[in-house]
């Protein structure tokens, strides 16, 4: 358990896309200004875990609890209103829209969240390219672009889905650097992520899924001695 107080509770919780039925009862909380990390091999429902979370499957049940209210029965819009904000691995980015355009596009849907200028500051390219269309930046530029759009929002928990997913070694060291200034100041973040190794130096605890269950839990201090079980459930 976080020893911080639990900002997200999820107990028992199932989704379902169509007739598939993907998560089989996931359980995990998430601490204030904790960085919690879902760890698996690919299809053991970690995106699916995300997507549940803010109401985006075709069907769920269980409970989820955010900030001491429950969710489950919430539209996806209704969520994120609560202030529960996903940075999707496509990254959503607008085609249509120049890079200022997707900052300002969502709501801000409490206060607190960063300015126009401090997403600049963190992510020095986005201002180089503010008047570019969106699908005309880098990979790398793109998932500056959709980290940032979500800092806008005020959104009290930030969900990243696999936020290094192919990127340069150099643009994932910065967005590392740009996470961790995010925690320090006060974010609490959820993150998917396949390299285990970047995210074991940002994470305070990770939660291994498999089949859509929850099969183990670490805290930071505790990966050294559990590596070797580790390689097991991640296959590297």
């Amino acid at each position: 358990m976080p020893e911080a107080p639990a900002l997200l509770t999820v107990s028992g919780l199932e989704a379902w896309y169509g007739e598939s039925h993907i998560l089989h009862g996931v359980d995990f909380t998430v601490g204030r200004g904790e960085l919690v990390t879902l760890l698996g091999r690919n299809g053991a429902g970690k995106t699916t875990t995300l997507k549940s979370i803010m109401g985006m499957t075709a069907k769920r049940r269980g409970s989820v609890v955010f900030d001491g209210a429950e969710t489950i029965g919430l539209t996806s819009d209704r969520i994120a209103r609560a202030g529960i904000a996903l940075c999707p691995e496509e990254r959503g980015i607008f085609a249509s829209l120049d890079v200022e355009e997707n900052l300002l596009l969502p709501p801000r849907v409490a206060p607190g969240g960063l300015t126009i200028a401090q997403i600049y500051e963190l992510f020095p390219n986005l201002y180089e390219r503010r008047k570019s269309p969106g699908t005309k930046l880098s990979g790398g530029e793109q998932q500056m672009l959709a980290i940032g759009r979500i800092l806008h929002t005020g959104a009290k928990l930030l969900m990243l889905d696999e936020p290094t997913e192919g990127l340069a070694p150099v643009i994932i060291e910065q967005i590392g650097l740009t996470i961790r200034r995010l925690k320090e100041a006060g974010f609490t973040i959820l993150m998917v992520e396949q390299n285990f190794r970047w995210a074991s130096a940002l994470a305070d605890r990770f939660y291994v899924m498999e089949h859509g269950r929850v099969i183990d839990h670490f805290v930071a201090s505790d990966l050294e001695a559990n590596m070797e079980k580790l390689h097991r459930y991640l296959g590297v």
